[in-house]
């Protein structure tokens, strides 16, 4: 198994994605968006320097592409320490656990991606580690089998989590301070956009720029994706300026519509309305419908749609409300009937 990368927070220190890097905000103070969390993190960082000690661990959770990767290296260069970076599945054993425990110095990041995903053996470890900044090794077996505990030098764990049920109750309460991330506005999703076609040095007008972010699902990560494909479409159809006429066809080219949602979204609200009368159906059997894994319909597809009213969730399944019908140019459904306009 590989070992898990340690990244530092200097970009150099991964080659493939010094672009990624680039767009990152560096500091609290480049951060757009998500201002309750940054002035709790401001007060949290501040303090933690005036008192010369390491973060509390922090658990960062909601939809992916909100910036929880980029807010745990954020707070490495506040603090102007190193972070490894490793995911939940990668650590499969205790030892794999140990190993990077034991490498970690003092006020060192150990930032842990989808952490609800870490084996139960593996949190048996990391509570003592997050607690008391010991690690408790069990050498030999059988009746000579002895315990011995090492002492780890204080760093901080930054978990992040897309499904905070799936968190054991245990492991969250180990963090000090638990933030939800949630889809960003319009005014912040422009900035992002504007901030990234900057240093990209793409020419862009704000209707264009506003044009990419409202179409961008409240995502950072979507934002910066549909402008590198709309820069792409500009520099080989157009003059390489990305206006709102440019960007909206560049986007209804990607087959991403006036609210962002894509072709797998589409297919979800059609799978229901039209195959099962628009519910209510269960997550597994949309799933199924559409060909994809029951996760990726509800991490990835099902957040937004709910965000934007399209679904209920009930007891019974997924329903698919009135805006969903209207949307796809169908009558929403009256005395339990559906009919197309």
């Amino acid at each position: 198994m590989d070992e898990p990368q340690d990244r530092l927070v200097n970009p150099e220190a991964k080659p493939g994605d010094r672009l990624d890097y680039a767009l990152r905000p560096k500091n609290l103070a480049e951060l757009i968006g998500q201002e309750q969390i940054k002035e709790n993190l401001q007060i949290l960082v501040q303090a933690a320097r005036q008192r010369g000690e390491p973060l509390d661990h922090v658990l960062f959770y909601g939809p992916p592409g909100l910036g929880k990767t980029t807010l745990a290296h954020v707070l490495a260069n506040e603090m102007s320490v190193n972070i490894k970076v490793t995911a939940g599945p990668v650590i499969e054993r205790q030892g794999d656990l140990a190993a990077i425990l034991t490498n970690l110095r003092a006020g060192d990041i150990l930032f842990i991606d989808e952490v609800h995903r870490l084996g139960r053996a593996v949190e048996e470890v990391l509570y003592p580690a997050m607690e008391d900044f010991a690690l408790d090794i069990v050498i030999g077996k059988g009746p000579s089998a002895r315990s011995i505990r090492l002492k780890l030098p204080r760093f901080t764990v930054i978990g992040a989590t897309t499904r905070l049920a799936l968190v054991t109750a245990p492991l969250r309460a180990r963090f000090g301070a638990v933030y939800r991330l949630d889809y960003y506005q319009q005014e912040a999703m422009q900035a992002i956009v504007e901030r990234a076609a900057r240093m990209l040095e793409v020419p862009a007008h704000p209707d264009g720029v506003a044009e990419i972010a409202r179409r961008a699902r409240g995502t950072p990560r979507v934002a910066l994706r549909l402008l590198r494909r709309v820069r792409d479409y500009a520099q080989v159809r157009s003059d390489g300026r990305i206006t709102r006429q440019t960007a909206g066809q560049a986007l209804d080219l990607l087959n991403v519509d006036a609210l962002g949602l894509d072709d797998m979204d589409r297919r979800v609200l059609r799978t229901i309305i039209e195959k099962y009368n628009g519910g209510p159906v269960g997550l597994s059997t949309i799933a199924a419908s559409v060909s994809e894994e029951r996760d990726t319909i509800m991490d990835v597809v099902e957040p937004y749609l709910l965000q934007l009213g399209f679904l209920e969730r009930t007891s019974q399944g997924r329903v698919a409300t009135a805006r969903a019908y209207r949307h796809l140019g169908l009558e929403p459904p009256q005395d339990g009937q559906r009919r197309l306009l």
